[in-house]
């Protein structure tokens, strides 16, 4: 793990549908839609093991749901209204629903649309709150199995392990809609705002949130990782891990996060903690908190448009994602969030 700075010109991950001010995609073949750009085989080395094979067919299970069978989900120009939006709701909703918790529904209305922000707690000794969050919609009507099934699919499978953990501080799971343009960073109309300035407005305490955003694409070829030209020889150019990312508040969350998933797990983890100005940083639904003054927010991702060639687009399909190193990323974070939590 290397704790220097992505200090990104250009900027990182994930966040825009082709908005302004997205870095360029990397220099790659286009996919196709009958031809999906999939992840290359695992390549096995020393620290590497065997995740849990039903959390493996779990994560694959949820992540074919919403891509594959819902698929865009949005009402954003080019989705298809609330139609599949709702659809990706139930399911959430059938979901938690099934793992015994009892759902609460933010609801909200876009225009003339409704839409919901669904979230469950495992209460704690204390009622300061650890967030975990992940939108479940997508950009301009595509699948989006990468980005952000795949967040969405591990935030049901660490609600599942996370059920009967009695931890000290209360565990808040949330789907947030709407973080996709033109929602993104709307404070009216982006689902993560929604929430987060709903939980300031009621008083909660957030200790710490984790934004899981794009963490199923993953791949053992050399060049397969990209930067801006500056960065590129700074860090790894094989897209086989993981990071971490805050702004320069957020250092002590972005230090604890990655010590845990390193401890762990054997997937290889990347930090940034840099000037939250830096574009880039705040794209995902952790900006929301810190716009609400909780610096200790920070975004795990793949790294999305720097790695994967099917980010926002037609091509981002369940076949393309690593379900094997996605579970391990599960269980890693699984052990994290138990230790921020106290449990």
């Amino acid at each position: 793990m290397r704790t220097a700075l992505f200090l990104l010109a250009g900027a990182l991950m994930s966040g825009g549908c082709h908005a302004e001010g997205q870095p360029p995609k990397p220099t790659v073949a286009e996919p196709t839609v009958a031809e999906p750009t999939v992840a290359e085989p695992t390549v096995a080395e020393p620290r590497e093991r065997a995740p849990d094979p039903e959390l493996v067919a779990a994560l694959r299970g949820h992540v074919q749901v919403l891509a594959g069978e819902i698929g865009g989900r949005g009402i954003g120009p080019g989705d298809a209204g609330t139609s599949t939006l709702d659809a990706a709701a139930a399911y959430l909703r059938q979901q938690w629903t099934a793992q015994g918790y009892e759902v609460h529904a933010q609801a909200y209305t876009v225009g003339e649309q409704q839409v919901e922000n669904l979230f469950v707690r495992v209460p704690g000794r204390s009622p300061a709150l650890v967030v975990v969050g992940a939108h479940y919609d997508t950009c301009d009507g595509n699948p989006g199995a990468d980005d952000n099934a795949s967040g969405v699919a591990a935030l049901l499978e660490l609600s599942r392990r996370l059920a009967a953990t009695e931890p000290e501080r209360t565990l808040h799971l949330v789907a947030f809609a709407n973080e996709e343009p033109p929602y993104f960073k709307d404070p009216q109309t982006m689902g993560s705002a929604v929430h987060a300035r709903a939980l300031r407005e009621q008083g909660e305490e957030v200790e710490a949130m984790l934004s899981l955003e794009s963490i199923g694409y993953f791949s053992d070829v050399r060049g397969s990782q990209h930067y801006p030209a500056i960065l590129a020889p700074l860090y790894p150019e094989t897209g086989d891990f993981v990071a971490v990312v805050g702004k320069n508040g957020s250092r002590p969350l972005v230090r604890r996060v990655v010590r845990g998933l390193e401890t762990h797990g054997p997937i290889p983890v990347e930090s940034i903690a840099a000037p939250a100005s830096i574009t880039g940083i705040d794209w995902s639904d952790h900006w929301s908190f810190w716009r609400e003054g909780w610096a200790q927010a920070v975004m795990v991702t793949d790294t999305a448009t720097y790695r994967n060639p099917n980010y926002h687009e037609m091509s981002d399909l369940p076949e393309t994602l690593d379900y094997r190193r996605l579970a391990l990323v599960t269980e890693a974070l699984e052990a994290t969030i138990r230790e921020l939590a106290g449990s």
